[in-house]
């Protein structure tokens, strides 16, 4: 068995979770259980989609937050068990697929204009 048929029959035992559609410059929301000890319980990260990147369960999303003038960058897998909900909050109107040019952004210039639906 070849190295691609292995990473395709791997990737076809995995089970693809439903993801609500989202594209870069969207305002999500992502509820992730955190463990700790024998505790469980649920966390919120809300940001803007930088990018998303990948297609089937290996496939990944960057979330960009600003938290007290400190900007925190985070990468999930789209298929991660920790994920509870992924929620939509904006449609952003962006002209680019990876939007990485808001990292060099500060104030009302890293606005995102939001799409009327």
């Amino acid at each position: 068995m070849s190295k691609k048929e292995l990473i395709t029959f791997v990737e076809s035992q995995v089970e693809v979770t439903k993801v609500p559609d989202f594209k870069a410059g969207d305002t999500i929301t992502v509820t992730l259980k955190i463990r700790e000890g024998n505790k469980e319980r649920s966390q919120n990260f809300t940001g803007v989609v930088l990018q998303r990147k990948g297609s089937g369960p290996s496939a990944t999303f960057t979330i960009r937050k600003i938290s007290g003038n400190i900007a925190v960058e985070r990468i999930f897998p789209v298929s991660s068990p920790f994920i509870e909900k992924i929620l939509v909050n904006k449609r952003g109107v962006v002209r680019r697929a990876r939007i990485f040019y808001l990292r060099g952004l500060r104030g009302k210039k890293a606005r995102i204009k939001e799409k009327r639906v």
